[in-house]
């Protein structure tokens, strides 16, 4: 009856664990990857926007809304135009928290890490150590990678490759150290005029590589890169949405392995 009863409270003890954990909004995986990572088991995390799908592009489903009706916080970036239809449907109770700006580079996860642990320490004090212990083991790891990643690019001189680069990867591509020539935008928004000017630039700068953006879509950059005569590299901005991109570290040296790979000497 002893261990019955011990049964019946460690249950008990999981269920309560279940129910007080804060539901989290996050509008995409980026933001919903370093929630998990840092809030663990304290956190239920909801993320809305699937990985493979340009934001601009997504419109909130019945589902979606269903899904946050028990939100605490919804974490978004900006570009998310239906944020406050979202945030209507937790009739107010959700914390709208924007954290704005890039986290396309090792650097810039660790500062939207570092904000995620100041706000979830802030509404969770009592898990603050186990809070901070996790986000340490995190951090460590997006450090290691981004000198392993650093190094690579020194070793293959990036700095002397020339690349056309879509607006939404200049970021990390910069951040890896190639010398971006051309940029170019949303590829709904280009025409044809645009095309032969982007190529005839890119010729001009003698540019080794047109680097793309697989959620914008691919198809002028692959277009770009035949008139141009350079090689069409299609990076990911979201985990998940590629093989080998499972979390944002992997999609970190996922992203840096296609770069190196159009560059370096077949032996």
């Amino acid at each position: 009856m002893k261990r019955i009863t011990g049964i019946m409270m460690l249950g008990l003890l999981a269920v309560s664990a279940m129910v007080s954990a804060e539901t989290i909004v996050s509008t995409h995986a980026v933001y919903g990857e370093f929630v998990e990572r840092i809030g663990g088991d304290a956190v239920k995390v909801v993320t809305i926007i699937p990985s493979g799908f340009c934001p601009s592009h997504y419109d909130l489903a019945p589902s979606d809304l269903a899904a946050v009706l028990d939100a605490s916080v919804i974490l978004y970036s900006g570009f998310e135009s239906w944020i406050e239809t979202l945030a209507d449907a937790t009739a107010g109770r959700a914390q709208l928290v924007q954290l704005g700006g890039s986290w396309s580079t090792p650097d810039a996860a660790v500062a939207k890490v570092e904000a995620i642990l100041d706000l979830l320490v802030e509404r969770m004090p009592a898990e603050a150590d186990r809070f901070r212990a996790n986000a340490e083991t995190y951090l460590d790891e997006i450090g290691t990678l981004a000198d392993e990643l650093t190094g690579r690019a020194a070793s293959v001189d990036t700095e002397e490759t020339s690349v056309v680069c879509m607006a939404w990867q200049v970021d990390f591509v910069s951040w890896l150290g190639f010398d971006i020539a051309v940029t170019y935008g949303i590829p709904e928004g280009l025409s044809l005029r645009d095309l032969v000017e982007l190529a005839e630039a890119g010729r001009d700068a003698g540019a080794e590589l047109v680097i793309d953006n697989l959620q914008s879509g691919i198809d002028f950059g692959a277009k770009l890169a035949r008139e141009i005569g350079a090689i069409h590299v299609v990076l990911s901005n979201f985990p998940g949405a590629m093989p080998g991109s499972a979390t944002v570290v992997d999609l970190f040296r996922r992203n840096a392995d296609a770069l190196f790979s159009a560059i370096e000497p077949i032996e």
